[in-house]
């Protein structure tokens, strides 16, 4: 291993240990920690390459090279921060692809995920042409649950399609590429309005951008996917979108004959183009042929079932509970990619650490919001909504390390009206008891 430059001096936040090469090509050591192998893919604006640990030799990643001066170029900050984000969230799951950590160099950022060794299903179903009944039920219902879980927890993946479905060593699907995900705090009244995914796969009225249901587009997802994996082709497939979207209102589209009659009718039930009735993906878990040879680590993963439902009724990060690595590095100041991006100019969250009890932390944070002119929600596990008006907050707390805990203070909605002079009659309020603010966001 190289040795010739040696690493930086430590920093307030974490440690940032630059690559030993470019970080683009094969055999690379990148941040000490990682060698590159071999591409396995490449996009307009990252590089994805096989890696090995350097401190284990038997544990294989994949990592995606990110060129921060072409993300700048293609305007792509928002997407990798949504794609972060959400993996952060989704990491429980066995049939999503876990992220393990990000890192950073002076030109370059890293996204250190699960490896896939089974490449894309696309890849198999091109030799394949088609999947049997029983095939395309098994990917169908793990990626079902795998979707119920990212809605569970306020992610709306946005651009379901073959290529973005892995296959693990054993041949288990795994949802990939989080990229053009919507996450629970950017919808409005309940629904999302940024149109975005792949035409052929994407809910008609995600096109018309009045505000869409995202769960109902994923489930509409849902029914393409099945369709392609017991057809092997799209159902709509034209060139002329306008005429698409026309085909895909009237449900234009035609069965082979080998179709079963309870496949037909999941598609057809998925495919409305109303979403006010289409099936959604809760609905289609009760049917018969769905049930139909399931497995347990199918329809509700080993995760699951050990973490109880109240695990699943969570939108986001389970409050009162330890931190892991990955959520110091990423709220780190160092290492945060809003930071790297010069990130947004309304301030949406606030953390601190705090050395009270839990308990007295809600208390106080319950307090100053009656103070300020909230009205107070106790929520499951924990959390605290705060309303006024339009205005939305919700606190959550984890614990860092003994008598010492992390609170995050978070708008939900309304974040447009809420600005600086908001944030300050916080911090005012919190002085006595914070121990250090966290990535200088007040």
């Amino acid at each position: 291993m190289p040795t010739q430059n040696p690493p930086p001096p430590p920093s307030s936040a974490a440690k940032i240990w630059r690559s030993t090469s470019s970080g683009g090509g094969s055999s690379s050591i990148i941040l000490e920690k990682y060698q590159l192998g071999s591409l396995l893919g490449r996009g307009s604006f990252a590089k994805v390459y096989r890696g090995r640990s350097l401190e284990d030799s038997t544990v294989e990643v994949a990592i995606k090279v990110i060129d921060k001066a072409a993300t700048v170029d293609a305007a792509m900050e928002p997407r990798i921060l949504r794609e972060v984000s959400a993996m952060r969230r989704l990491h429980h799951h066995p049939n999503i692809l876990k992220l393990h950590e990000v890192m950073a160099s002076k030109s370059k950022i890293y996204l250190v995920m699960e490896l896939a060794p089974g490449g894309e299903l696309f890849a198999k179903l091109n030799r394949c042409r088609r999947f049997s009944e029983s095939t395309s039920r098994r990917y169908f219902q793990q990626l079902v649950s795998a979707l119920r879980f990212c809605h569970q927890n306020g992610v709306v993946h946005r651009d379901i399609k073959p290529q973005n479905l892995l296959l693990d060593r054993k041949g288990e699907l795994k949802i990939s590429d989080f990229g053009l995900s919507a996450l629970s705090e950017q919808k409005r009244d309940g629904l999302i309005y940024t149109a975005c995914g792949t035409p052929a796969y994407t809910a008609p009225e995600v096109v018309y951008r009045t505000g869409y249901d995202g769960e109902k587009a994923d489930a509409w997802s849902c029914g393409v996917l099945l369709y392609v994996f017991l057809v092997g082709r799209i159902p709509f497939d034209d060139s002329n979108l306008p005429n698409m979207y026309r085909a895909m209102h009237r449900r234009e589209f035609e069965f082979p004959e080998w179709i079963s009659k309870s496949a037909k009718s999941i598609i057809y039930k998925l495919m409305d183009p109303n979403p006010k009735t289409r099936l959604s993906l809760d609905e289609l878990t009760n049917l018969s042929w769905f049930k139909k040879s399931i497995s347990l680590p199918n329809l509700g993963s080993e995760t699951e079932r050990n973490l109880g439902p109240e695990f699943l009724e969570q939108k986001e990060c389970k409050p009162l509970s330890k931190v892991n690595a990955f959520d110091i590095i990423s709220m780190s100041s160092g290492l945060d990619l809003s930071g790297i991006f010069e990130a947004e100019a309304n301030r949406k969250e606030m953390r601190f650490t705090c050395g009270m009890e839990a308990g007295e932390i809600e208390e106080k944070m319950m307090k100053i919001g009656e103070e300020l002119g909230y009205r107070i929600q106790r929520g499951k596990g924990g959390r605290i909504g705060l309303v006024k008006g339009r205005v939305v907050l919700m606190v959550e707390i984890w614990e860092v390390s003994l008598q010492l805990w992390l609170v995050e203070l978070k708008v939900l909605d309304g974040w447009v009206e809420y600005g600086d002079l908001q944030w300050e009659d916080w911090r005012l309020g919190l002085n006595d008891i914070v121990v250090s603010w966290r990535d200088n966001l007040v």
